[in-house]
């Protein structure tokens, strides 16, 4: 979906001279795009007109010849004239300019005549609840980001318990040439599949279980639609009037079912890792439909294991940058897996006022924190999820929080960024994302680098 964009001229003041002076010779056009151009206000002086017209074309001459363009009078405006490029120059040159005209007896003052844009407010009906998009203190700064990248291009691996085909995310799901989405269900045992069978193509299951299914003593639970909740902060459908947005809604979400009924085991999450970054799985059909970025917001206690080691290695080979929860556990994240795992980016979570969340992990291993909710009405994520208490029911909207739903807002960011740039490198995106987050506004320890900034590692990405 691309949205059009309107250039706004940040011009402040206007002249009374007309002036175009420059190099000789240097007369070829600007090349096609927006103009360069420098706001001049001239000091008053108590000289005649042809002085003061003779001191501002010193002036532009002197700026002229040292930087190879001319300058043209174009307009005044409030009190400043507009002076335009004749031919580009280096954005560093530009300001150079700009403080050379600055330090002119004849200049008052001096600046470039910026380029603003349009900042994409999504139409969705539920999006003023989503807070931890927009808000200065938790928020990600994702609107101003939306107006440099939509994720268009990018496909998001969420290896979580599968999908619903939620109407504000089924056109968001990538899709085979017939039509049905794609992805794979990689649980291969029968009972934590829970749809009576094991690996198929199927991925929308439920997650209940029956009290004691779990453990001796364990609590009945139902369905939790956690991976359609996950998969609507990636990419839910966004502007079409209805529900919510999504970070990347431009992207496309790749469901890959590794959880079911009492969780997922390690040898069925790292499959899901290897063929959902188009590695192969022995006995799984091939991937036509490789993810760039995997989003894994799950986890368990221990070291991390050399099968999901291995795995996200195989991973990073093919340049999918993978994405994990620290864990809701309040403890260092040293200790919670794949959290602690080499060459992932783990994130932590911070409630509304941009503080470390009551439940988020820490520690030296995690990289960035992103918004993940807390207690208190309208405090959590709101995304997509189903009304069905065990199987499939109505569609809905919900808000949950925890470091699961912080993994999403940052895999969203990353499909941001890709999508500008799809040559970063998952070392380098992970760099990025650190250089650019922004400071904590509250307590967060060992939190990361800071809050992912959207809008700033989308500008790092490039090119």
């Amino acid at each position: 979906m691309k949205f059009k964009k309107q250039l706004f001229r940040a011009a402040m003041c206007g002249a009374v001279l007309s002036l175009a002076s420059g190099v000789a010779g240097a007369q070829q056009s600007a090349e096609a795009g927006p103009p360069q151009q420098i706001l001049v206000k001239w000091k008053p002086k108590s000289l005649t007109m042809a002085d003061t017209t003779v001191s501002a074309a010193r002036a532009l001459s002197d700026a002229s010849a040292r930087f190879g363009t001319q300058l043209e009078s174009k307009r005044t405006i409030v009190g400043f004239e507009v002076l335009k490029l004749r031919t580009r120059v280096s954005e560093a040159d530009l300001q150079e300019m700009v403080a050379t005209l600055s330090a002119d007896p004849a200049v008052e003052l001096a600046e470039v005549d910026a380029l603003m844009q349009t900042q994409f407010t999504p139409n969705d009906a539920q999006y003023n609840q989503q807070w931890h998009y927009f808000e200065a203190a938790g928020g990600l700064n994702l609107p101003t980001a939306w107006d440099l990248s939509t994720g268009a291009g990018v496909r998001v691996g969420v290896i979580d318990t599968g999908y619903r085909p939620h109407a504000d995310l089924a056109a968001n799901l990538v899709r085979t040439a017939s039509g049905a989405v794609a992805g794979y269900d990689f649980i291969s045992d029968s009972f934590v599949a829970n749809d009576g069978g094991g690996r198929d193509n199927n991925a929308i299951p439920g997650d209940f279980a029956a009290a004691g299914a779990c453990a001796a003593g364990s609590r009945a639970s139902n369905s939790s639609w956690h991976g359609t909740h996950v998969s609507g902060t990636v990419a839910a459908v966004t502007n079409n009037g209805t529900g919510v947005a999504g970070v990347a809604f431009g992207a496309k979400v790749l469901p890959l079912r590794a959880l079911g009924r009492c969780g997922g085991l390690t040898s069925d999450i790292a499959a899901a890792i290897v063929w959902g970054s188009g590695g192969a799985v022995a006995g799984l059909p091939a991937n036509p439909f490789p993810a760039k970025v995997l989003n894994l917001s799950l986890g368990g206690t221990g070291a991390c294991g050399a099968t999901t080691q291995n795995a996200i290695n195989s991973a990073r080979s093919r340049g999918t940058v993978v994405v994990v929860a620290a864990g809701n556990s309040n403890r260092n994240a040293s200790n919670a897996t794949p959290a602690n795992c080499a060459g992932v980016v783990t994130v932590a979570a911070v409630g509304r006022n941009g503080g470390k969340a009551s439940y988020s992990n820490f520690g030296a291993n995690v990289d960035v924190a992103a918004p993940g909710g807390s207690a208190g009405t309208g405090n959590g994520v709101l995304s997509t999820l189903n009304a069905g208490a065990t199987t499939p029911g109505a569609d809905a909207l919900a808000f949950y929080q925890g470091t699961s739903m912080a993994t999403p807002h940052v895999a969203g960011t990353v499909a941001l960024m890709l999508s500008r740039n799809p040559a970063l490198t998952p070392t380098q995106v992970e760099s990025l994302l650190r250089s650019s987050a922004r400071a904590f506004p509250a307590t967060c320890s060992q939190c990361g680098t800071g809050i992912v900034n959207a809008r700033a590692a989308v500008v790092a990405a490039g090119p």
